[in-house]
């Protein structure tokens, strides 16, 4: 297992089971695969593949800007939603830098590279792992932090900020804030993302990708939002020709707008939470938290560890998420996503049958 998930190859290998009969609750990716229109309309343009893309990707900008309510000037393009994060790291080189704990370890690897000071907000299971508002403002403020970033849901905790507390941040502090939307479509989009913001503050980065929801990982898709001209200028000189391949670019233009999609796969993971939730009540020897995204963070109140748990797991087919790799975390967590419900099924049958009450 890597640091962003499972190696279904090496343990289908390893424990001599089919990949196909493997089930993977720690990738995060909807279960509902991509958008049909946007395969259909690969399949139809599959003679473009022998052409080069627009270079301006006009079609392509014009989508997200109708899909994430922002300009499409304040649109930059990348191979991932990690590339951007990265480069948005290196233009502003923060000094001092602060992001939360636990969260996703590739913030805290880019602003490294840059010999960033780095402060942790350390998201408190005494708190539900909940952010209290004040107090990020006020820790800001006092350390006089440059640059925050943070993903919105977050991950593995699924700890949020609705938008209006973002743009809290962004009135009373002067850091540039970056926010990583990977999992804001898995929530309610009005009241969560920070896209519109992009519009009135040019301290704001939004950044997003198309591996999860739209369960487009090898299309190599991402996305940021900003009206930082520096930023916006910055992207733009070092911007390669046709650096977006025309697959992306083809089934971009669909899924953006494709809203029956959109609407199908936010209901099912929202039910298939609510469902999570109120099984997993059930168990007494786990507690799960309350998540805006796709996953679920869960703690081992007793038995046996998330490791032993995970190798237990792995003899079944089912792959969960150990937590140990997550700074602030250890093996007595672990993280699930939600897959289709067969897979859910059978993983809340097990868990329920390794950590029944005496």
């Amino acid at each position: 297992m890597n640091s962003h998930g499972a190696n279904v190859f090496e343990i289908a290998k390893d424990e001599g089971i089919k990949i196909e009969d493997i089930r993977d609750f720690s990738s995060n990716i909807n279960p509902l695969g991509p958008s049909k229109k946007a395969l259909e309309s690969l399949k139809d343009n599959l003679n473009l593949l022998s052409t080069y893309p627009d270079v301006d990707y006009l079609d392509l900008r014009e989508a997200i800007s109708t899909y994430a309510s922002c300009k499409r000037e304040n649109i930059v393009l990348g191979l991932g939603s990690t590339e951007i994060l990265r480069d948005t790291i290196y233009y502003f080189a923060p000094k001092t830098a602060m992001i939360l704990s636990p969260c996703y370890s590739e913030y805290e690897r880019e602003l490294r590279k840059i010999s960033s000071h780095i402060f942790e907000y350390k998201l408190e299971e005494k708190n539900d792992f909940k952010i209290s508002l004040d107090q990020l403002i006020n820790t800001i403020n006092e350390k006089n932090i440059d640059f925050l970033i943070f993903a919105n849901p977050n991950n593995p905790t699924g700890t949020i900020l609705k938008n209006s507390e973002v743009e809290r941040v962004l009135r009373e502090t002067s850091a540039k804030v970056l926010v990583d939307e990977t999992y804001i479509e898995f929530t309610d989009m009005d009241v969560f993302s920070s896209s519109s913001l992009t519009k009135i503050y040019d301290n704001l980065v939004v950044v997003r990708g198309t591996s999860k929801f739209f369960a487009l990982p090898g299309i190599r898709l991402g996305y940021g939002l900003s009206s930082n001209e520096g930023l916006l200028k910055f992207f733009k000189d070092k911007e390669v020709l046709w650096q977006i391949n025309s697959v992306a670019e083809i089934c971009g233009k669909v899924m953006f707008s494709d809203e029956a999609y959109i609407k199908e796969v936010y209901d099912f993971i929202r039910t298939r939470r609510e469902n999570f939730y109120k099984e997993l009540s059930y168990i007494e020897n786990l507690r799960a938290y309350e998540s805006f995204g796709n996953f679920i963070l869960i703690k081992i109140l007793k038995g046996i560890n998330s490791t032993i748990l995970r190798e237990k797991l792995l003899t079944e087919g089912l792959v969960v998420r150990d937590c140990k790799s997550f700074k602030n975390l250890d093996e007595s967590y672990f993280r699930i996503c939600i897959l289709e419900d067969p897979a859910n099924e059978k993983l809340l049958k097990k868990l329920k049958e390794i950590y029944k009450g005496d």
